[in-house]
């Protein structure tokens, strides 16, 4: 999968999108809970580290069983320590990719969530990026 753009985060939106303090229940809907609480500042819920995050458009379907499908817009957050299991934009080969991080004593590697992609060890030129903190999907 790679990353077809990147964009800075703007300062916030301009009005806030109302928020129902209660859950949304998958099953059978209850009419008590048809109230709307307080607005919903998106920034406040996806950005920890707002000088360090970024938002960038993912294509292709190497992270497919990860949930992040073509076109998903993802939150990458720099100031965020990769692990072992993390999601990552990492530039490998002068590319962006989005790969889970992989790590076991002192090897390293990418792994696509989808079969048809072999892993990538990470060499001395490659970089992680930064770790997806959130995928924003339309469906």
């Amino acid at each position: 999968m790679r990353v077809v753009s990147i964009h800075k985060l703007r300062r916030g939106i301009k009005r806030p999108l109302p928020l129902m303090l209660c859950g949304v229940r998958a099953g059978f809907p209850s009419p008590a809970d048809d109230f709307i609480e307080k607005p919903l500042d998106l920034n406040a819920h996806l950005i920890r580290h707002r000088a360090a995050s970024f938002m960038v458009k993912a294509r292709g379907d190497s992270m497919e069983k990860a949930g992040i499908r073509d076109g998903s817009m993802l939150i990458v957050d720099r100031a965020l320590e990769s692990r072992d299991g993390s999601i990552v934009v990492a530039v490998v080969e002068a590319q962006f990719t989005v790969k889970r991080f992989r790590k076991n004593g002192g090897t390293c590697w990418l792994e696509a969530a989808n079969e048809k992609y072999p892993p990538i060890a990470v060499t001395d030129e490659d970089t992680i990026w930064g770790v997806v903190a959130h995928a924003i999907q339309s469906f």
